[in-house]
């Protein structure tokens, strides 16, 4: 049977790009995101027969434990899944931050790839599977009183714990740490940064390398 990929943050963007790319491929996709209506029009784009979308909140336990149950229902399995969902502040700095901004960006970005990675590592465990998440250049570098870097920062220590952790059954952990990219974060695009199919290059990269060769960082920068 094909390979099963779940997809967090689905419906735009690294996360819409990495399901076409995957879609093309011949993975099954289990996709969630909050836009409803959003999935369901890549649903319908790749057939039910090869893909399942439901909505969720990934900083909501409930709701996503809900996902990756009709998910599993449907393919009978999971191999791969990347933790993509992710969200930015409005206001930058931590003086002049804004502590609901903060509070939401923690739920995505921190507890919602918490809460993925122990939802789907028991399903994980029996394919011999593959974590991926998505990180940051901001992860990497210190940036002024960035709040939002700070959750990369997580982001890149956890990936390091966990690929750890799941060496125990020979699984494999990735983060894909990509410079600015143009996704729905910015009002215009941006020509001289990133595309999010330059992400999803990564994510099938990682996925496909063979199973001996756990790619533990994809780091990606525009070129110009």
């Amino acid at each position: 049977m094909s390979k099963v990929l779940l997809i967090t943050g689905a419906s735009s963007g690294i996360g819409e790009a990495t399901a076409r790319k995957a879609a093309k491929e011949g993975l099954k996709l289990i996709l969630t995101a909050r836009r409803k209506e959003k999935l369901e029009a890549l649903v319908e784009e790749f057939g039910s027969e090869n893909a399942i979308g439901v909505a969720a909140d990934a900083g909501n336990y409930d709701e996503l434990e809900q996902a990756v149950k009709q998910g599993v229902d449907k393919f009978g399995q999971l191999d791969a899944v990347f933790a993509n969902a992710g969200t930015g502040v409005s206001t930058p700095g931590t003086e002049e931050g804004d502590p609901d901004e903060w509070k939401q960006m923690v739920d995505v970005n921190i507890n919602g790839l918490l809460y993925t990675a122990k939802l789907t590592l028991p399903h994980l465990r029996k394919t011999t599977g593959h974590f991926l998440m998505t990180g940051s250049a901001a992860g990497r570098i210190t940036l002024k009183g960035s709040v939002y870097g700070a959750t990369k920062w997580f982001v890149h220590g956890f990936a390091q714990n966990l690929a750890e952790e799941m060496k125990e059954w020979n699984g494999r952990c990735t983060t894909i740490a990509p410079g600015m990219v143009n996704t729905p974060f910015f009002d215009e695009p941006k020509p001289d940064k990133l595309d999010p199919d330059d992400v999803a290059d990564a994510v099938l990269y990682a996925i496909n390398a063979n199973p001996r060769n756990c790619v533990r960082e994809v780091f990606l920068m525009p070129a110009y």
